[in-house]
């Protein structure tokens, strides 16, 4: 089970994030999915691929040619944790700045739950607050 779900976390960052496939999202985030870590408009987490899905066009938009890559996994039972590192140019303007066209890299951890080989839960913890001053927006 670990490498299926280790499979699955490397195939999320490659499809979602990396290549920008939204209908991958679907694919892997269950119905019922929960995203801590990542909020909504309200400030609540992520809710299902819809929730997602919305959080996840502001940030391409943002960062179109946005790069994440796995540098660690750890895995254990419905588990895998993944330290990664994400670069990125700031070129659009929908997370509420106008673009700054200037580079970012941070760094983040995320831990998923794999239930029925899709991702039921997942806590995240990234860098914005480096982001937001490598933009130079604070």
């Amino acid at each position: 089970m670990s490498e299926e779900n280790r499979a699955l976390l490397h195939r999320w960052f490659e499809e979602v994030w990396n290549k920008g496939r939204t209908d991958a999202i679907d694919e892997m985030f269950a119905e019922d999915g929960l995203a801590h870590g990542l909020s909504d408009e309200s400030g609540q987490p992520l809710r299902g691929p819809a929730g997602f899905k919305a959080f996840h066009q502001k940030f391409r938009e943002a960062f179109p040619d946005i790069i994440v890559i796995v540098e660690d996994t750890i895995a254990e039972g419905d588990k895998i944790a993944a330290r990664c590192r994400v670069r990125a140019k700031h070129t659009g303007e929908s997370l509420g700045y106008a673009a700054t066209h200037k580079p970012i890299e941070i760094t983040g951890i995320s831990i998923i739950r794999v239930k029925d080989g899709k991702i039921v839960e997942g806590w995240n913890n990234f860098d914005f607050f480096t982001m937001y001053k490598q933009m130079g927006v604070i």
